[in-house]
């Protein structure tokens, strides 16, 4: 989004396309399809376009077990090192989705903001 076309001393304040606070409900979504481990839970989510560094990661996963949105045991059972694998819980599942809910009245607000932008600009930048 951002071009670097800013000037002056106050720098770019754009968000650069990305969307906040998606993170809780993509790792819900991941771990509804499949019970997974940190680093995985790391690649799923670069692949998706969003790269949380893992300190952030491991934050979500922290603290959406705290609230019992996921549980998490250790895996032995493969060679190397034991892995904490993390599972959606009923209630996990269930908050996923009210995130839909949430999510889908912000895209119709955010449909309407761009309509009503196209009506007063019609040739606006894209």
């Amino acid at each position: 989004m951002c071009e670097g076309s800013h000037t002056g001393q106050s720098g770019c304040h754009c968000m650069g396309g990305r969307l906040r606070g998606m993170i809780q409900p993509r790792l819900l979504l991941s771990l509804a399809q499949k019970n997974s481990h940190g680093y995985e839970l790391m690649e799923i989510l670069s692949q998706e376009g969003d790269s949380p560094d893992p300190g952030s990661l491991y934050r979500a996963l922290r603290s959406l077990e705290e609230d019992g949105l996921v549980c998490s045991s250790w895996n032995t059972s493969n060679a190397g090192p034991a892995r904490r694998v993390y599972e959606l819980t009923d209630l996990g599942l269930d908050y996923l989705h009210t995130w839909v809910v949430d999510i889908r009245k912000t895209r119709q607000k955010l449909d309407d903001f761009l309509a009503e932008y196209q009506n007063r600009f019609p040739e606006g930048r894209s």
